[in-house]
């Protein structure tokens, strides 16, 4: 089959509504993931999206045994998983890595004893842990252009803050900014961005598609809005890229996208710009 013959059917494909629902559905979770993932990468929170993913099996397992859809019990399950992450950090004063590492592992060693109890679900959970995009409803939709309103509107309003909290925690508290309601309030809209995107990308792949996005723009942008901007961005050009390679080359979709994530952080390294452009 000739390339031309190939972008003719790539075309004809996302004619159609699942493929339509699919492509509009990374480009929010691209926006969503590289936006708050601009903040998560400078805050060391990077661990906190790989841990709510392995995590996430946990509360696949219990939705699956209350007979609920096993994507939106995530949401619920990501709320109560960043709200407790937030109250173990301000109670135990343990080291970051070292406390997601130890909630990550029991949620795990947990979900999987669940999940034992239901083997006849094996093929939906594993499009759960490698993400199936063209899954995405038109709910689903909704729900995440909701959540990317209320993202862009939670960064708008306490930007500053957001900024002095991730770039020097001990001048915002001297300027009067609840660092705790704040991080924690982070926490949880990044928890909600995880738990939907869970579905496109997969429980695997969650963390490096919220944080390679990010590690990309910081390469290549001095001022901290314009990181940002480009994070998003970045987050979104990745998703249909990737998306187009997939129905191109039959490929996953959520490995795809991650894939052309990685591309952009290397195309990064070799722009002499980018390291100019690095503080």
């Amino acid at each position: 089959m000739t390339l031309q013959a190939e972008f003719t059917r790539v075309i004809e494909l996302f004619q159609l509504s699942f493929m339509q629902r699919a492509l509009l559905g990374g480009i929010l979770t691209g926006l969503m993931g590289g936006l708050l993932g601009s903040f998560t990468i400078l805050r060391q929170l990077a661990f906190f999206s790989d841990a709510l993913g392995e995590s996430a099996l946990l509360g696949i397992s219990i939705g699956l045994l209350l007979g609920f859809n096993p994507s939106w019990a995530l949401l619920p399950f990501a709320v109560l998983f960043a709200l407790g992450v937030a109250y173990f950090l301000e109670h135990t004063h343990l080291w970051t890595d070292a406390l997601l590492n130890l909630v990550c592992s029991s949620c795990l060693a947990l979900g999987i004893i669940l999940l034992s109890f239901r083997d006849e679900y094996q093929g939906g959970v594993t499009h759960l842990l490698f993400g199936d995009i063209l899954a995405v409803q038109t709910a689903d939709l909704i729900f995440s252009a909701l959540l990317l309103g209320v993202c862009v509107v939670f960064i708008g309003l306490t930007l500053r803050s957001q900024i002095l909290l991730t770039l020097h925690a001990p001048m915002a508290i001297a300027r009067g900014v609840s660092v705790s309601t704040q991080r924690t309030a982070f926490i949880v809209l990044l928890s909600l961005v995880l738990g939907i995107s869970i579905k496109a990308i997969g429980v695997l792949l969650i963390g490096a598609f919220v944080v390679i996005p990010a590690c990309a723009a910081r390469l290549l942008s001095r001022k901290f809005t314009h990181y940002i901007l480009i994070s998003a961005g970045l987050g979104a050009l990745s998703a249909v890229v990737g998306m187009i390679l997939s129905a191109l080359f039959d490929l996953p979709s959520g490995p795809s996208i991650v894939t052309v994530q990685l591309g952009i952080f290397l195309l990064t390294l070799l722009i002499p710009t980018a390291r100019l452009l690095a503080p």
